[in-house]
């Protein structure tokens, strides 16, 4: 028999650094989930994307286990990494702090293909240049998607 879902929790950690510290420990915590044992589980799975931003989403059942799945990094993190940037645009209609080319997009959309809600690379490229445009990233080049 399935076990009963009792909540969901989603939270940004770094890979490999969660700790009992906020903000995992109170969110977890608040639903009687072990911290520890979580934040073991996670580390390990995680060792590979250390320092990474990385979306999970934790499903915590009725007797206090929990599961969880490990995300790809946002998008708006990784267009930051490919500009070699540190954060975006206050102003990012006027103010312009960055540019990628193309093939980064692509690269991008192809990585963020399983957790972004399209079916093609080219409406991912889409958003991911979405994102890049609202951080003051201007992307270079002539534009490969479709009109």
């Amino acid at each position: 028999m399935a076990k009963q879902v009792e909540t969901y929790i989603k939270l940004q950690i770094k890979g490999g650094a969660a700790n009992p510290s906020p903000p995992v420990g109170p969110a977890l915590g608040s639903k009687g989930v072990n911290i520890m044992e979580f934040c073991k589980q996670f580390n390990a799975r995680t060792q590979d994307k250390a320092g990474k931003v990385l979306p999970i989403l934790i499903t915590v059942y009725a007797d206090k286990s929990f599961d969880f799945v490990v995300k790809t990094p946002p998008a708006s993190v990784q267009v930051l990494e490919a500009a070699k940037l540190q954060s975006g645009s206050k102003e990012s209609n006027r103010n312009k702090v960055g540019s990628i080319t193309w093939d980064q997009v692509k690269t991008i959309a192809l990585d963020k293909m399983p957790d972004l809600n399209c079916f093609t690379v080219e409406s991912a490229m889409s958003m991911v240049a979405g994102t890049a445009r609202s951080l003051g990233v201007t992307v270079q080049g002539e534009s490969p998607l479709k009109k």
